[in-house]
């Protein structure tokens, strides 16, 4: 089986090395997955070596582990089949470049180079998501406001985490879109 997980408390530093002594200590696969904001590292794999790693987590100062309910060990090397199978389809894929820069999950950084987009969708697959990363990257791209698109506030949380500076707001319907664009502005938490 596989699992995920979410060690409370800890620095990203401290989640890597779990996972690394949690990994070789069970002989299973587990890695972070998602760099969430600076206190927030999900960790991924068989279940076994997170259990394994949530446990050394809290001996090493973690409040708690969280286990996190998923369908799939998203975002670690479990995954390297369905990066294979989605692969050719990528190549079959023609991508146009961007017309603004994209800030990429796999390495946190904006590109707007079209030929780039099949590898990092496809290294998407197995790579943790920088999402920490990510929001550094916005600001130096002069980013103010950031926009949540869809239903709960999970990202703009991490946002406000991780870079206060940021105006933040998220809309669910066209309803809320309306009234955004109506404020002229963007609603902060």
């Amino acid at each position: 089986g596989s699992h995920r997980a979410l060690p409370l408390g800890i620095g990203p530093d401290a989640v890597e090395g779990v996972c690394t002594d949690a990994a070789e200590s069970t002989s299973g696969v587990v890695s972070p997955a998602n760099y969430n904001a600076p206190q927030q590292t999900v960790i991924a794999g068989h279940a076994k070596a997170v259990e394994a790693a949530s446990a050394l987590a809290k001996e090493r100062g973690a409040r708690r582990a969280v286990p996190l309910p998923v369908s799939a060990p998203f975002h670690c090397d479990l995954m390297a089949p369905a990066a294979a199978r989605l692969a050719p389809e990528l190549g079959r894929t023609a991508f146009s470049a961007p017309r603004a820069p994209v800030v990429h999950n796999v390495d946190g950084r904006a590109a707007s180079d079209a030929a780039r987009i099949p590898g990092l969708l496809e290294q998407q697959v197995t790579a943790p998501v920088r999402f920490t990363e990510c929001v550094g990257a916005l600001v130096e791209q002069g980013v103010t406001q950031v926009l949540e698109i869809g239903p709960g506030r999970v990202l703009t949380g991490l946002v406000a985490r991780t870079e206060r500076s940021l105006s933040r707001a998220n809309v669910v319907n066209l309803e809320d879109v309306q009234q955004l664009a109506a404020d002229g502005r963007s609603a902060d938490d």
